[in-house]
């Protein structure tokens, strides 16, 4: 099914070429994760192997864990204004 994707997206055989590059990220993550990877691209509609890589990438890595502020009163004093993203155009 994926190869039938990236054979009808990327005519002249592009999508075959990009099926191989898909099937080498295997020395880089095993077949069940690249499985994984691929039916999420798959989901989101991405259909090269660098999508696939990032999804494969972007699952090994460990959450954030967020910084409490618990215990320090000091930092509830400090007041931060919201941004205004239009003006970042």
């Amino acid at each position: 099914m994926f190869l039938r994707r990236l054979v009808e997206t990327e005519p002249g055989g592009l999508g075959t070429r990009e099926f191989i590059r898909v099937l080498r990220l295997l020395d880089g993550c095993s077949w069940q994760r690249l499985q994984d990877a691929v039916e999420r691209a798959l989901d989101v509609g991405v259909h090269d192997a660098d999508g696939i890589w990032l999804i494969v990438e972007h699952r090994r890595q460990a959450p954030v864990v967020l910084c409490s502020l618990d215990g320090r009163p000091k930092l509830r004093l400090v007041d931060v204004g919201r941004t205004e993203l239009s003006a970042r155009r």
